[in-house]
Order: structure tokens, then sequence, then C-alpha cells
């Protein structure tokens, strides 16, 4: 009983291992603080004691709205990736209709013909090489969205913190001392929520590495394709520089 005791928690312990090498459950959203201030205890205090409480404050709205942000270009980002796919199947497609034509360009025993044929089948299957890079640039730049997401939920949330403390600080200093709360709690409270924003940022700038590089294997290719091709598809790139807006 005690042998199949020690395979379960061995078991156990190796698929938390796994969980946290593929990001699983180490790498769920943050939670909301443990902990807030209410802000009637500090609001007969003049507004002139509260210039660390007001930019704090400031601060975790601007967190808000680039979470918000965040959230907007990751869920976008679905239907970008679906949209590429799309062209990924339409270049396959492409590639299985030049085979097609090139099979019957042989059975014609026509020279120009079977030429002709050979010529569209590697144009096609450049085309194919392209969006295949493009699909997997997009999924790599998805992510990299997911990550910049957690970046903005866990620097929301330290904001917030950081705003905690402000007020918690300011009743402190007013002798304003409500039943059963301790002070040091939201200090380290917005300790945690710093070190968790700081491991997140780390984060973003290694996956945006990666973005980038994908983009660059896709670009290669789809400028090796549109050369073939003669003509520039202009496709759509959410890394690329943006363009100037035009002065009226």
């Amino acid at each position: 009983m005690r042998s199949h005791s020690k395979i379960f928690a061995f078991v156990v312990l190796a698929v938390g291992v796994l969980l946290v090498a593929c990001g699983g459950s180490s790498d769920t959203p943050p939670g909301p603080l443990a902990r807030h201030f209410d802000d009637m205890y500090i609001a007969a205090i003049p507004l002139d004691q509260k210039q660390s409480v007001v930019t704090t404050q400031n601060d975790w709205s601007l967190a808000k709205m680039q979470n918000a942000k965040a959230e907007a270009d990751y869920n976008e980002s679905t239907t970008q990736l679906s949209i590429v796919r799309n062209d990924q199947k339409a270049a396959k497609l492409g590639v299985d209709s030049a085979l097609s034509n090139k099979k019957s360009a042989e059975a014609s025993a026509d020279t120009n013909r079977m030429n002709q044929a050979t010529r569209d089948l590697h144009n096609a299957e450049d085309l194919a090489k392209a969006a295949d890079a493009r699909v997997k640039y997009y999924e790599v730049y998805r992510e990299y969205l997911r990550v910049v997401l957690r970046h903005a939920q866990e620097n929301m949330y330290w904001r917030e913190a950081q705003y905690e403390v402000a007020k918690a600080q300011l009743g402190q200093k007013n002798n304003i001392a409500p039943k059963g709360m301790s002070y040091d709690a939201f200090a380290k409270q917005e300790s945690e929520r710093n070190k968790r924003a700081s491991s997140a940022k780390d984060r973003v700038e290694s996956e945006k590495r990666r973005a980038l590089s994908a983009r660059d294997n896709w670009l290669k290719a789809q400028e090796t394709a549109d050369r073939e091709n003669g003509r520039s598809q202009n496709l759509p790139d959410p890394m690329g520089p943006k363009a100037a807006a035009s002065s009226q």
C-alpha cells in the first residue's frame, strides 16, 4: 500500500513539473488583490495631503486602459490568424492545381506547355512556402500578444497595489487604525505584485524577439515568392512600421 502511495506521489510531482514546463497551472492569470484600504477612512483628510494617492490612482487608471488595449489586440489576433490560415489553404490548392496542370502538360508532350507548367508549379510552391511562413509568424505573434496581455494584467494589479499602499500610508500617517488591519500587509502585497509584473515584462521582451525572428523568415520567403511571380502582394504585417498619417 505504501509503494502505491509513493508511485502516486511521483506521478503527481511529474505532472506538476510538466505543467510548469508547458506554461500550465503556474501560468494562470493574476487574481484580484487580497487587501484593499477603504477610501472612507481617508475621505476627510485634506486634498493637499493626498498627492501620492492621486498619483498612484492615475497610474492605476492608465494601467487599466493599457490592459484593455492589450486584451483587444489579443482578441483581434484570433481573427487575423484565421485569415492567414485560409490564405495558406488557398496557396496549397494552388500547388495542387499547378501539379495537375503539369501532369496534363507532360501528357500532351508539348514542350512549351511543359516548361510553362513547370514554372507555374515552382511559383505556386514558393507562394505556399511564403504562406506557411506567414502562418508561423502570426502564430508566434499571437503568443507574443498573449504575453503582452499577461504583463498588462500583472502591471494593472501592481499599480492597484501601489494605490492601496498610498492610501494605507496616508491613513497610518494620520493615526487611522481600522480594527484588524496590518499596514505591513499592504507593503508586502505591493512587493509581491511588483515582482510578478517585472517577471512578466521580461517574458515580453523574449517573445518579441521570437516574433520578430518569425517575421524576418516570412518576409524573406514572401520576397522570393513575389519576385518569382513578378508581383508584390503587399500583405498586412502586424509588426511592420506603421504608415505615417498624411497631413491635410
